[in-house]
């Protein structure tokens, strides 16, 4: 019994690996293939990996799968006896893809428990956008590539934040940029070039001093900048935006264990149903789950509907205090949501949020 037993574990082991043989007696000529450099515009791509079997027994291939809906592969249908080759098929759909790409192919064969790799590679040159694609913002002849100026996110340290933006004189004459900016004093901008020719490009480049401003969280300001064309267009707003936080060096773990630390047993509120009179009020306990003092340092609702009242803008540790939030559903209807970003000095979550919730009713509701 028990060497029937091992007979039949031996030929058990003997067919599985026989059958993982039947993978490893194909032969390529490469398993990896690069394109290199190809181009959008000129559509897909393909490569043929060829391949012999130099082992005893005939295989077929059964399916070949690629790791991406871009790259459609074929293959030899027939089987394949030994001493006979066939092709594996890759063709690759640049459309939409440009940049570096990576994707294999999975080839699986009939009576075998191990599937052969493929690989192919390149890099995908964009179709050339027109003037009007890369710049579809456009104010008289100066064209960009955004209505607004997107700083992101900036760590309000001492050294100011420098970003540049494109643009292009899509006209025919020269422009020329004013000296004259209406702009807050905590950003400053400059042209390069300040006169530019027709179809010729340029930067825009903003310089965002965050220290200068008492404040936190995302903000919105608005430069104003000045051209010699004619007529309205000369004059060109655009929004800047930024999100301010907190700078904090970086800290080792005992460090962050010392730190303090904000906690909340909720961060939400419902109202329910309410009437579009009275303002409405619910507190917020801000506790401090650190071991050194939390300084609240900025409350910012996001609706002038909303008003805050903190107890103590400094929580010891182990303590808490209370944030009253208060809602004026006047004038308002319908569902409402509103919200509260809390600014601490918590290195783990500088930034903390508390909403509140109301239905606020109309006429027709009552």
């Amino acid at each position: 019994m028990i060497r029937n037993g091992i007979s039949l574990i031996f030929l058990l082991v003997l067919s599985i690996s026989s059958k993982a043989q039947l993978s490893e007696a194909l032969t390529f000529s490469e398993r990896s293939y690069d394109f290199g450099r190809i181009k959008e515009v000129d559509g897909p791509v393909i490569h043929e990996f060829g391949f012999i079997n130099n082992g005893g027994d005939t295989v077929q291939i059964s399916n070949v799968k690629a790791s991406c809906g871009c790259t459609t592969p074929a293959w030899t249908r027939q089987p394949v006896p030994p001493g006979q080759s066939g092709i594996i098929q890759a063709q690759y759909n640049p459309k939409n893809r440009p940049g570096a790409f990576n994707k294999n192919l999975t080839v699986t064969l009939k009576s075998s428990t191990e599937p052969v790799r493929l690989f192919i590679k390149g890099y995908v040159e964009p179709v050339p956008k027109s003037v009007e694609e890369e710049f579809p913002a456009q104010i008289g002849a100066i064209r960009t590539k955004y209505r607004a100026f997107n700083f992101g996110k900036i760590k309000v340290t001492k050294d100011p934040v420098v970003k540049e933006f494109d643009l292009v004189n899509a006209s025919d004459s020269m422009v020329i940029f004013s000296d004259s900016i209406a702009k807050p004093s905590h950003i400053t901008v400059q042209y390069a070039p300040q006169l530019l020719k027709p179809k010729q490009r340029g930067k825009i480049i903003l310089t965002y001093d965050a220290s200068a401003l008492n404040e936190l969280g995302f903000r919105n300001d608005n430069v104003t900048l000045y051209s010699s064309e004619a007529g309205d267009v000369s004059i060109k707003s655009y929004s800047v935006y930024a999100t301010l936080e907190e700078y904090f060096p970086p800290m080792s773990q005992e460090e962050l264990e010392r730190a303090p630390k904000l906690s909340m047993t909720k961060t939400v509120h419902d109202f329910g149903k309410v009437k579009n009179m009275g303002k409405l009020k619910t507190t917020f306990n801000l506790f401090n789950s650190g071991k050194t003092p939390l300084s609240i340092r900025y409350l910012k609702p996001n609706c002038s509907c909303v008003i805050t009242d903190l107890d103590n803008d400094v929580i010891p540790a182990g303590e808490s205090v209370r944030l009253d939030v208060i809602f004026d559903p006047n004038g308002r209807r319908g569902n409402q949501q509103k919200s509260v970003a809390i600014f601490s000095n918590d290195p783990r979550s500088s930034a903390q949020r508390v909403t509140i919730k109301a239905y606020v009713e109309s006429d027709k509701d009552i």
